[in-house]
């Protein structure tokens, strides 16, 4: 089995969770599977004795959850980020079992921080959120009864991301090669967006679907940072020359 420091650079990502005593569930399902970064994207309520209370020998986890303001800031620096939801209707993303995910997120470690993300307990991630990960990440279940408590999903998804430790793996990602962060597609992402509109090739009434296929498309090449340079560098030049 690999180190458990590999675990160390995985967030899990909780975003707009509404009851208290999920956080503090899923804080102990972490724990147990030797995962240690809670980040609580707006949170409605944090820190609350439900959530102590249901994490039963976790509340180190809970001192040391990050709170962030929007999803842009829980992923911040990383490097992958997968979202971990049953909704995938009208999107392109690729579409892995939670297994497959897990696996790809351990083999990335070596290239700097991932996470995986969960959305509200009603609702799940909504398409903008989903919009700023690479990958969608099911659970395979019963389909005449799918429905998981957010702390249940955790829980499959910390333990599938503990086996894959055990993967053993011939080839090892190149650790030299810098990947680029999620802050700098976003980045990305805006220019490009913005070059669109310029040049009139977006349709401003349906701006969203050709975004959410360019997402997919760049998620699916994985950018490396100089490549992310490379093409801002073509769309600034774009710009000069259309002034």
């Amino acid at each position: 089995m690999r180190d458990d420091t590999d675990l160390s650079a995985v967030r899990i990502v909780l975003s707009h969770t509404s009851h208290p005593g999920n956080i503090g569930a899923a804080a102990r399902a972490m724990k147990t599977m030797g995962l240690s970064r809670l980040y609580l994207v707006n949170p409605k309520h944090f820190p609350h004795p439900d959530a102590l209370a249901l994490a039963t020998g976790a509340a180190d986890m809970l001192d040391k959850a990050v709170v962030c303001e929007s999803l842009d800031v829980a992923l911040a620096g990383t490097v992958m980020a997968i979202a971990a939801t049953a909704r995938h209707r009208n999107l392109s993303h690729e579409v892995v079992s939670c297994r497959q995910a897990c696996q790809r997120l351990v083999g990335e470690t070596p290239r700097g921080e991932v996470a995986l993300v969960f959305g509200t307990e009603r609702a799940g991630l909504t398409i903008a959120e989903i919009g700023k990960c690479g990958l969608i990440a099911t659970i395979p279940t019963n389909e005449a009864y799918a429905s998981l408590n957010l702390a249940q999903a955790v829980q499959v998804f910390a333990y599938e991301l503990r086996m894959a430790l055990d993967i053993p793996r011939d080839v090892q990602p190149d650790a030299s090669v810098k990947m680029a962060a999620h802050d700098d597609v976003e980045r990305f992402y805006e220019h490009l967006e913005q070059v669109l509109y310029e040049t009139e090739f977006l349709d401003p009434a349906q701006p969203n679907r050709l975004m959410q296929r360019l997402r997919r498309l760049f998620a699916r090449a994985r950018l490396e940072k100089e490549e992310v340079n490379i093409l801002r560098g073509i769309l600034s030049a774009m710009q000069d020359k259309g002034q």
